[in-house]
This record gives C-alpha cells, sequence and structure tokens, in this order.
C-alpha cells in the first residue's frame, strides 16, 4: 500500500488496485463511469486490456530500492503512440487523455479537500526510445472550469488553475512539468528544486529534472504518487510532492495554488503523449505503455 498511498493519515479514498485492503478506501473497477472520467480526447482511445507479463528481474535491487513489492495488475489501460505521433495538435495522434475526479462520494468529498494524493502504477514496453521527452499522467485543479487546459502554453487566466505531470527526457530522465499561477513566490520554489530546475514560463516549469529516471518502467510496474496540498487563501503555504515506488523524489513548498476559496483539487489529469513541439519529438516506432492500480485518497 505505501507505494499507492504513501501517507500514513487519511480520511476516505478509493482504489482500482485489488490487493490494495483498507476500511477506509473504496474498491472500484477501472472503468470510466466508475471513476468520472470526463472530457475524453475523441481521437484516442484508453483500450482496457491484460498487460503483457513483466520482464524477469535481470538482478536484484540495489540497496534502498523501493521497488513496488504489489503483484502486477491483471487489466490496464492501454496507451499506443503510433510512429510518427506527438502531442495532441500533431497530424498523427498518440497516447490519450482524459480528466478523472474519482467515484462520486470521493468527488464530492474532494470540493472541500485541502490535502490529497493521487496515484498510479505504469509500465513502459521493452525496447522504448525515449526522443526528447513525453508526458505521463499527472494531477489538476483551479476555478471551475477554468482548471481545464492548464497547459500547453496557456496564457490567460493562469492563476485560476494549476496543473502537475511527469515528463520523460533523453535518456528516461524524469522530472515533473508544473503549470503554477505565475508568482514571484513560485518561480523562487520551483526553480529551487534540486539537481536541477528550468523555468519556461510560457510553457510551464521543468521542476526537479533527473531527480528520478523512467528507464525502471520499462518492462516493470512502478507506482507513481502525487501529493498536493492548496495553500490558506492569501498565504504561500501550499505544497506538492511526488513519489516514485513509495519514495519521495521531488517536494517542495511554499507556493500559491490559488487566490480565492474557489481554487480546488480536481482530480487527475490523465493524458499521455509524445511532446514538446516539433517532428523532432515524435515517436520515432509504435510504442506502448499500459497504466493500472489508480487511486486517491482525502489527506484533509
Amino acid at each position: 500500500m505505501d507505494q499507492l498511498i504513501p501517507v500514513k493519515n487519511f480520511i476516505s479514498g478509493f482504489t482500482t488496485c485489488q490487493y490494495l485492503r483498507n476500511e477506509k478506501v473504496e474498491q472500484v473497477a477501472l472503468e470510466d463511469k466508475q471513476l468520472g472520467v470526463h472530457k475524453v480526447w475523441s481521437k484516442l482511445k484508453h483500450k482496457l486490456v491484460q498487460p503483457p507479463p513483466e520482464l524477469p528481474k535481470a538482478e536484484p535491487a540495489p540497496c534502498g530500492d523501493n521497488e513496488s513489492s504489489l503483484p502486477a495488475p491483471e487489466y490496464a489501460w492501454e496507451a499506443l503512440y503510433p510512429e510518427g505521433s506527438i502531442n495532441p495538435s500533431g497530424e498523427i495522434p498518440g497516447g490519450f487523455g482524459f480528466y478523472l475526479s474519482g467515484p462520486p462520494a470521493f468527488a464530492k468529498s474532494l470540493e472541500n479537500a485541502s490535502e490529497a494524493v493521487f496515484s498510479y502504477r505504469m509500465m513502459i514496453q521493452e525496447g522504448w526510445e525515449w526522443v526528447k521527452g513525453g508526458k505521463v499522467p499527472g494531477v489538476f485543479g483551479g476555478n471551475g472550469d477554468l482548471s481545464y487546459g492548464c497547459t500547453g502554453g496557456r496564457q490567460e487566466e493562469r492563476c485560476q488553475c494549476f496543473n502537475l505531470r511527469p515528463m520523460w527526457r533523453p535518456n528516461s530522465v524524469g522530472e515533473l512539468y508544473a503549470y503554477f499561477p505565475l508568482t514571484t513566490e513560485n518561480r523562487d520554489q520551483l526553480l529551487a528544486v534540486p539537481p536541477k530546475s528550468i523555468e519556461n514560463s510560457d510553457y510551464g516549469f521543468s521542476v526537479g529534472r533527473d531527480a528520478f529516471r523512467f528507464d525502471r518502467a520499462v518492462g516493470r510496474w512502478i507506482a507513481v504518487a502525487f501529493r498536493i496540498k492548496l495553500n490558506d487563501v492569501g498565504c504561500t503555504n501550499g505544497e506538492i510532492e511526488l513519489w516514485i515506488d513509495g519514495q519521495s523524489v521531488i517536494k517542495t513548498d511554499g507556493l500559491t495554488l490559488r487566490s480565492s476559496q474557489d481554487g480546488k483539487i480536481k482530480g487527475m489529469h490523465f493524458q499521455t503523449f509524445f511532446g514538446g513541439n516539433g517532428k523532432d519529438w515524435a515517436s520515432p516506432k509504435d510504442q506502448k505503455a499500459w497504466f493500472a492500480d489508480v487511486s486517491g485518497v482525502i489527506v484533509h
């Protein structure tokens, strides 16, 4: 449970992981209706499939490597990245994309939550080619409908939304790609995250580049978990944290995620694709990844 829910105290939650048992956590199926899936990219599918078996372990995990102890999931959403596919506006669509608010009871409770954790497990196809980079699912929030589309270089109403998605770079280097309200405090805090953080405020912030690697997901399941704590209105006390297989790899505080009580944690932005912009970001061949064990808990 520590990999998918890496916090000890929480109020309630949900999971599609059949191996996770807790009286506070509702068991649900990996199905759109049960998980509150909405705003689905019409050109892309997220087929429910039986994923391929994991690759055998070549050698014991390094000392301190918090490798997942959960059995492999039986079913997963499959993402196909065809040769030449790039971001959602590209000529060849690839990956998939939608928003996910969780089961009805959880989504209702989320309206009043100030802190929550969301997670999933993912596996990348053997022989994966990283090219320049791409994104995998994350979390989002903000003021009403302004919380949607808080990506892709959007400038309007940036103070009314936030979006966090992990991103791989060349050679599997990982980071957290962040769209936050453009305040001086946010900029300073995000750029201070080690080992390296980069500002491109038109297109977001690359936070904690090389804090982890995605190569561990090639042919094997890894757990990705996010914690979001909203700031009190008028204060810079928001927090974010990212775990990979239960290990905290990126964490920062002193943030502003909202400027009014209308700013809410909305759920997961379940989006994945190659890109970046430009054909040099495109997948060089047909590739696949799988996503399963979607989970969420309300901390406060």
